[in-house]
């Protein structure tokens, strides 16, 4: 089975998803993902309905993204000219079966990561992203707009990176009901506060973040809470159908915490971690959060250190049910792209058998 995909962005996720594409050739059950777009700011648009050669997209990126390698084969194209209308045009080529969305993108209206998403939809074709704008702005929307078309969205690198915690959600823990959860779903914050109760200063802790590449240049979504609150969103809809937007989760970061707040912590045994949080009430309303908080040593998301992510679901037969793993990394969230394909590719099979 072959599916064609147009990867939007060509940054660290959707290089990563290349040379995971690479790495698994031969050992996907038959599975052939041939990459046959690709939209790039330093680029433009590259195309070839046979397949672009995955060595020739390596160099690419490996090179400073000079086109010579790309340039090898006659039968690819490229334009230098990009722009929205030249990007939707792509996504909707008869040539591509699913896009992989991976843009830099505006969290307070989505875009061009939104539109990049309707028009491939629009047009039946199936959307992959890691982007938690648009699935945190238009979830509802994106969802019956695939329904309407035939097409699937999926997103599970949105939320925490590689770690599959979405698709627990939708295999493992069916049978469940999931009634909260409580989850440490920004490495940078995690990491920040463990390097401050070490003794690091503030600024010293986001400067070693930023220079280890946890952190952006500008820190502020992960420091203030933004990033987990659009995580949040994603859960509490994904989970409930809750409905919320970013006013409804209360969101506070770890920016107003103290050297005495982190000391008192220590002291008595236990830690601040920020942590977003959603709950689900009996008369069917849902609460949400993200605020520091501080956790008792036996607490499941107290031991978590570092970059790794986590996250509790209080169900109502396991009880609490804690999932963690790497939360950052451009491999790691292109696994999680690479699995969507895989899970996309399965559904296309079933539906193939019952027809």
């Amino acid at each position: 089975m072959t599916f064609r995909l147009a990867l939007i962005g060509f940054g660290g996720v959707n290089q990563g998803l290349v040379a995971l594409l690479k790495a698994k050739q031969g050992k996907l059950n038959g599975l052939d993902f041939r990459i046959t777009a690709l939209a790039d700011l330093r680029l433009g648009v590259v195309s070839n309905p046979q397949g672009i050669d995955l060595d020739a997209l390596l160099s690419t990126a490996d090179s400073g993204f000079a086109t010579d390698a790309l340039r090898r084969d006659p039968a690819t194209r490229i334009s230098e000219h990009i722009d929205l209308a030249a990007t939707l045009e792509l996504v909707t080529a008869d040539y591509v079966d699913v896009v992989v969305e991976a843009t830099f993108t505006d969290p307070h209206t989505g875009e061009p990561a939104l539109s990049h998403c309707r028009a491939a939809l629009s047009h039946g074709k199936h959307v992959i992203t890691t982007n938690k704008g648009p699935i945190a702005l238009a979830q509802q929307s994106l969802a019956q707009l695939a329904a309407a078309n035939g097409a699937a969205i999926k997103y599970e690198g949105a939320v925490m990176s590689g770690t599959p915690v979405l698709r627990q959600i939708s295999t493992t823990l069916r049978g469940c009901e999931i009634n909260g959860f409580a989850g440490i779903l920004n490495g940078t914050s995690n990491f920040v506060l463990e390097r401050l109760a070490q003794g690091h200063d503030f600024d010293d802790a986001v400067r070693e973040a930023q220079a280890l590449g946890y952190a952006e240049a500008d820190p502020s979504a992960d420091l203030g809470g933004g990033d987990v609150q659009l995580k949040v969103v994603i859960l509490a809809n994904t989970l409930w159908q809750a409905g919320l937007t970013r006013a409804d989760v209360a969101c506070r970061g770890i920016t107003g915490l103290t050297s005495a707040d982190i000391q008192a912590a220590q002291a008595a045994g236990r830690s601040w971690r920020l942590v977003g949080a959603a709950t689900r009430h009996p008369d069917g309303s849902v609460s949400a959060s993200v605020e520091p908080r501080e956790l008792p040593a036996g607490h499941p998301l107290a031991a978590i250190g570092g970059v790794t992510n986590a996250i509790t679901f209080d169900t109502d037969v396991l009880g609490g049910v804690t999932i963690s793993g790497p939360g950052a990394g451009r491999v790691e969230t292109a696994f999680a792209v690479l699995s969507d394909l895989i899970e996309l590719a399965g559904q296309t099979r079933g539906q193939e058998v019952q027809a």
